[in-house]
């Protein structure tokens, strides 16, 4: 038998995951959001193109090194894995449209809105049900939102010296149709791995090696095809004068890509998939302040209290989550059908310790806008339940 660790080890090494976790998610948000605005990049599908080719490099270079292992691309996996690497560049193509327009405060809050409709999505699909708790959640999320949301159209409203009512919204309304685009496929694609990921038996890095290898030919050629590379695009935005500085960040944002999705992968095996989902709503405050601190947003009081209840809504819906569970695991224990090896299964499912799936920013934040990498391990949390099914959607 082999010794068990340290319980000192163990406990620094959560603590360093855990860390870990929320820097990459940070780093993630701030690289990605400079890319996007600060340097005035609208090509999209080539940031993200040039993320997936950044993890799969970064992949086959740790393999090199003995340091992680994945399974050789199959066609055959890969023919039937191509839709849902489809659902996840629309995924995180309209999660980059909306954090180009949207401040990363209002981002965040309104990402939370797609835990909502994953929820009721699983009702309708897979029969899950939806606690008085998560009601509450799902209320708080929705006024976190629209406070938020009302906040921002009130500073644009100032800013350019116009009513509220008066002012016309077409110069923010694209940032609210992306975000709106990017809850409903963020929803979508969590909905249809969910059923599809039976088929497939894949570990963390097995998803993210087929995630980013198969959707970077895609982002590719929607760039070259859509983001007008024969009519100076190009040139324009790798203009000689920020050529070198947005360089750096483009790599930076492609490093911090496979960073968090390693991270959060970290984090759940280290911790626990409850420990990871309630870090992940504590993240928020951090991640939304980063756009104040680096990027000069307005800490208005319309955007802080919008956080403040996001952060709520967050943690009411983790603790419902578990709280859930552990009413099933009771259940499931106290059932005289369930034999000892069904109830050590759904332990670990309520656990999420040890199987080394992942899920994407699970805390109440949603995914962030990302390159593939960063749904690692999304899949195999998503076939883990019917006993503690981790609907939330993550940074």
């Amino acid at each position: 038998m082999t010794a068990a660790a340290p319980k000192g080890s163990l406990a620094n090494s959560a603590a360093i995951s855990i860390i870990a976790y929320c820097s990459s998610s940070i780093l993630m948000t701030v690289t990605n959001k400079m890319v996007l605005s600060q340097f005035d990049f609208n090509m999209n599908f080539l940031l993200l193109a040039i993320q997936a080719a950044a993890a799969v490099i970064m992949l086959w270079v740790f393999k090199r090194f003995g340091l992680i292992t994945y399974r050789r691309l199959d066609p055959s996996e890969a023919k039937k894995w191509f839709p849902i690497s489809l659902g996840l560049v629309a995924m995180i193509y309209t999660g980059s449209k909306s954090l180009q327009f949207l401040s990363i405060s209002v981002y965040t809050i309104f990402k939370n809105l797609t835990i909502i409709l994953i929820a009721y999505g699983e009702v309708l699909w897979f029969g899950s049900k939806v606690t008085p708790m998560m009601l509450l959640s799902f209320a708080v999320m929705v006024f976190s939102s629209v406070i938020a949301g009302w906040s921002d159209i009130r500073l644009h409203s100032l800013a350019s010296g116009t009513s509220a009512l008066s002012l016309e919204l077409s110069s923010y309304n694209p940032g609210y149709l992306w975000m709106a685009a990017n809850c409903l496929s963020s929803a979508a694609y969590v909905l249809y791995m969910r059923k599809r990921i039976k088929h497939f038996n894949f570990k963390d890095y097995d998803t993210v090696y087929y995630n980013n290898l198969l959707s970077f030919p895609v982002m590719l050629a929607l760039s070259m095809c859509l983001e007008g590379w024969r009519s100076g695009e190009l040139e324009r935005t790798f203009a000689p004068d920020v050529r070198s500085s947005l360089m750096v960040a483009i790599v930076l944002s492609g490093i911090s890509s496979f960073l968090i999705s390693y991270g959060s992968a970290w984090c759940v095996r280290c911790t626990s998939s409850t420990t990871y989902s309630m870090v992940g709503a504590l993240n928020k405050l951090p991640v939304a302040a980063s756009g104040i601190l680096f990027f000069g947003e307005p800490a208005t009081a319309g955007n802080v209290s919008g956080i403040f209840f996001g952060l709520i809504a967050g943690l009411l819906y983790s603790y419902s989550k578990t709280d859930q569970a552990q009413k099933n695991l009771a259940l499931a224990n106290g059932s005289s059908l369930s034999s000892k090896a069904d109830s050590v299964g759904l332990l670990a499912a309520a656990s999420g310790g040890g199987d080394g799936s992942v899920s994407v920013d699970g805390g109440a934040g949603g995914l962030e806008m990302s390159s593939p990498a960063v749904v690692s391990g999304l899949g195999k949390k998503a076939t883990a339940l019917p006993l503690y099914q981790n609907t939330k959607v993550a940074d």
